[in-house]
């Protein structure tokens, strides 16, 4: 990544049409419903923009989306990357460096993840209240990153508290159940053993997953304000482990997905 890159990919949008949007959005696993509710969409796929990442697993379809959503312009993307397909730190949240590029003001992630507490159920939601990188490296880790910004980035408190009273607040208001926790991120692609359950729920773990945590790197580091949530797609109880299955993962997030979207569409008609 060099600046000149950065510019080039920014450019393509622009001359796309993706005009000064103020928010842009991540969409998770079985999470991309978000998307059809844009306003005079203008779609960029990845594969066409200059110097991005392509998506390589089958339900991340990976396309940028540009248009209005209460109101407000978005840049959605649809498809996210991860370090168990091979990108690097750099690669995987090089399209939030360019969302910031053109010019947005707020950062909403979404994700899907295993629930380690275990008052915590199958379909619920999770504000991330902080987290814990268990991916054995950071996205600022490289020569020359002090000309991006603040090499030594501040993570006290990486999710923006406004936001997340914000959210809490729309959730009460509209019956749903938000839960609000530590979501660990681990590199994957496999599932965790029963051993690894136990030690995330020691090291204060309630949600575990295999994204979000570089992205939210890169946003402190662009001093860019995020809201994240978590739907829980499944439950990771050691003394009671079922063989996973990936599809019904999907579904479950899926089922869930409606609710999170009231909760971002409600959110970013109050910004």
């Amino acid at each position: 990544m060099t600046p000149k890159q950065l510019e080039e990919s920014t450019a393509y949008l622009e001359a796309k049409g993706f005009e000064n949007p103020e928010i842009g959005i991540v969409l998770g696993t079985g999470l991309g419903k978000l998307a059809n509710q844009i306003e005079e969409a203008i779609e960029a796929h990845y594969n066409h923009i200059p110097f991005f990442p392509l998506a390589t697993v089958e339900f991340h379809s990976g396309k940028l989306i540009y248009g209005t959503l209460e109101g407000k312009k978005v840049v959605v993307m649809q498809g996210r990357f991860h370090l168990y397909e091979g990108y690097d730190f750099v690669d995987i949240t090089y399209p939030i460096r360019v969302m910031h590029k053109l010019g947005i003001k707020k950062l909403f992630i979404s994700n899907a993840a295993g629930a380690i507490n275990l008052d915590f159920k199958k379909g619920d939601l999770m504000l991330i209240e902080d987290h814990i990188n268990l991916q054995g490296g950071s996205p600022l880790a490289f020569k020359g990153v002090s000309q991006y910004g603040e090499r030594f980035t501040d993570m006290a408190e990486p999710y923006d508290l406004d936001m997340r009273k914000e959210l809490s607040a729309i959730a009460e208001k509209e019956n749903i159940v938000l839960r609000k926790g530590v979501y660990a991120s681990v590199v994957g692609p496999q599932l965790e053993t029963k051993a690894e359950y136990r030690m995330l729920k020691i090291i204060g773990a309630d949600a575990v997953g295999m994204s979000t945590v570089p992205e939210v790197i890169v946003a402190n580091h662009l001093k860019l304000p995020i809201v994240a949530v978590s739907v829980l797609t499944d439950e990771c109880d050691p003394e009671n482990l079922e063989p996973v299955n990936v599809q019904e993962i999907i579904e479950v997030a899926g089922k869930a997905e409606p609710k999170m979207v009231k909760l971002f569409k409600e959110l970013i008609k109050k910004l």
